[in-house]
């Protein structure tokens, strides 16, 4: 997931951009409500996680600072994009860490298509189950 944040300004009567030291917290729990990330980030970031267990998450994002709120007259506006899939990976850059060749990159890459594929199935299953 990806997101950022903007504040409400009284003078201009809109949105604008969070300043750095507004913080949020990202708490995600699976289907079971087991918690499977909860981390501190700050007014803009990007959260990832893998799901064990096929079905609904929910997914939490609440600022921590009271102070910022209420500076903003409470008002607070959070754009979330989420990816879902294999296709999330950042390949490249994944190669570049790991030190991989092009032909293990590509053996990695069909690797987590197959997993991806494994995981639809078994949602499939469950959710018409």
């Amino acid at each position: 997931g990806n997101y950022r944040t903007q504040l409400w300004d009284k003078q201009s009567e809109s949105f604008l951009p969070s300043t750095p030291g507004l913080g949020m917290h990202v708490e995600v729990k699976d289907p079971d409500g087991k918690v499977v990330l909860s981390r501190q980030y700050g007014s803009e970031g990007r959260f990832t996680f893998t799901s064990h267990t096929p079905g609904e998450h929910q997914i939490c994002l609440h600022s921590n600072s009271t102070r910022m709120a209420l500076f903003a007259g409470g008002k607070l506006r959070v754009h979330l994009d989420i990816q879902v899939g294999e296709h999330t990976n950042n390949y490249p850059e994944i190669a570049a860490k790991d030190k991989l060749t092009e032909l293990q990159l590509r053996a990695r890459q069909l690797l987590d298509q197959v997993e991806q594929i494994q995981k639809e199935q078994n949602y499939q299953r469950v959710s018409r189950g």
